[in-house]
């Protein structure tokens, strides 16, 4: 709730009494790899907060405490019970900066296909990509971020996939912007 809410310092005490009291795999399990409620570790929350700093800190605690292994898939590649990963979740919070962040740590430990695949083309249960969430939320910086690597990264199949693909309401990506005007 500290990394929710945007409290450092208690996020900070939280820590240093976790270091001090707890063994590794406890600090591990019921810190930066527990769940709540809705299926998201700490760091999902530090996503929704909005301050960069917090979030930078708890990415900072999981790379000195967590395997290249527990990161990729227990924070990186990781689904909620929505089925939002941790990109759908930073592109639902309009916070460019905090995306770009994370996009940035996933394309220094995932492979492209990984992001292929388990983030960009990656859906959640409601049917939406990362651009369906980006669109809505009006976020142009994202998108031009995810079209920039698409164009890059993936093959011309790959990118219709991504164009074309439809919500569970039947919305693409375009019907999505066709409603929104971009500053």
């Amino acid at each position: 709730m500290a990394a929710k809410k945007g409290k450092p310092e208690i996020l900070n005490k939280v820590w240093e009494w976790a270091k001090e009291k707890l063994t590794t795999e406890e600090v591990n399990n019921k810190l930066l790899l527990a769940t709540d409620g809705e299926g998201r570790t700490v760091w999902h929350m530090a996503a929704t907060c909005g301050i960069p700093e917090i979030f930078e800190k708890v990415r900072d605690w999981a790379k000195e405490k967590l395997t290249t292994e527990e990161i990729n898939n227990k924070l990186l590649l990781a689904t909620d019970n929505k089925g939002w990963t941790i990109l759908h979740i930073a592109a639902t919070y309009y916070n460019p900066e905090i995306f770009e962040k994370v996009w940035d740590w996933a394309k220094e430990k995932l492979t492209t296909e990984e992001i292929n695949y388990n983030l960009l083309l990656a859906t959640d249960n409601e049917g939406r990509t990362v651009w369906h969430i980006a669109a809505t939320r009006v976020n142009r910086e994202i998108v031009e971020k995810l079209w920039d690597w698409a164009e890059e990264k993936l093959t011309t199949e790959e990118i219709n996939k991504l164009l074309l693909a439809t919500d569970n309401m039947g919305r693409t990506v375009w019907h999505i912007v066709a409603t929104r005007v971009f500053p």
